[in-house]
């Protein structure tokens, strides 16, 4: 029970999900890799993108983590089901719980998806939303530009406004959601931005908060919520710029942390 949760990511957004893990599960203790050396994932191949992932996995291993929350969308779109059939652990990605979400925010039916090349070529976002409700309307956009703009640490300001305004611009132009889905743990980063580009009237939906209440239940569930009074730890591993990565983290969270440090992530071999 009182082993870790862990939490991996291409970069700095999985702090996102890390954050409402801390809020709802505030006895659990959280590791935390964020692979920002070869961050984005978006554009990258299925079977990179699978490397990297078990990559980050077979270190986590090493700490004998309780479960595993992928919090990266491009990651849970190429290797969710892979990796719940091999781990012996709970496995929980952000695409599915963000679904749910944004089907009982929308009014209309209809609901605007931006995520990394990755995420909206995989259709895994309209495919979990039709599952649910086949009658909802999908409109996706891949916004390549705003996790290079977030791992540079531009959360605000002229030039967060001009990118985001320029990459939403095509889903702007189709009109009639109601509802956004963030379908990359990057962006609630930078969610006020999108907010005020996309319009007040339109719903952003973050997956982080209903991927947190989902870890919770399937933790109780399994009875593995931790018992003991002893104070989690929280540690933050990054395979790239360390000062970078320790600036937006501490920014994000509104203070220090435990523990932060670089590592090499070992090569594995993927089957």
């Amino acid at each position: 029970m009182d082993r870790p949760i862990g939490v991996i990511d291409s970069g700095v957004g999985g702090m996102t999900v890390v954050k409402e893990l801390m809020r709802q599960l505030p006895k659990e203790s959280i590791y935390y890799i964020g692979d920002t050396k070869r961050c984005p994932y978006g554009p990258r191949p299925a079977e990179e993108v699978r490397t990297f992932t078990w990559e980050m996995v077979e270190h986590l291993k090493r700490y004998e983590i309780k479960m595993l929350v992928v919090a990266c969308n491009t990651a849970t779109a190429f290797t969710l089901e892979e990796l719940r059939e091999k781990l012996s652990i709970p496995v929980l990605g952000v695409i599915e719980p963000g679904a749910r979400a944004a089907i009982s925010t929308s009014e209309n039916k209809r609901i605007g998806v931006i995520g990394t090349e990755g995420t909206i070529n995989s259709e895994s976002y309209p495919q979990a939303l039709k599952a649910i409700d086949a009658s909802i309307r999908v409109n996706s956009q891949a916004c390549p530009a705003l996790v290079p703009l977030v791992e540079r640490g531009v959360l605000a300001g002229y030039e967060a406004h001009a990118i985001v305004r320029t990459e939403l611009q095509p889903l702007k132009n189709k009109n009639g959601i109601d509802t956004l889905i963030l379908g990359c743990t990057h962006y609630p980063l930078i969610k006020g931005v999108i907010q005020q580009e996309i319009g007040g009237a339109v719903k952003v939906i973050s997956s982080g908060e209903e991927t947190a209440r989902e870890a919770s239940l399937i933790l109780s569930y399994n009875d593995l919520l931790v018992q003991s009074e002893q104070e989690p730890s929280y540690r933050f591993y990054t395979t790239g710029d360390f000062e970078k990565f320790k600036m937006i983290a501490t920014e994000w969270f509104e203070g220090p942390l435990d523990t932060f440090e670089v590592i090499e992530l070992d090569p594995v071999s993927v089957y």
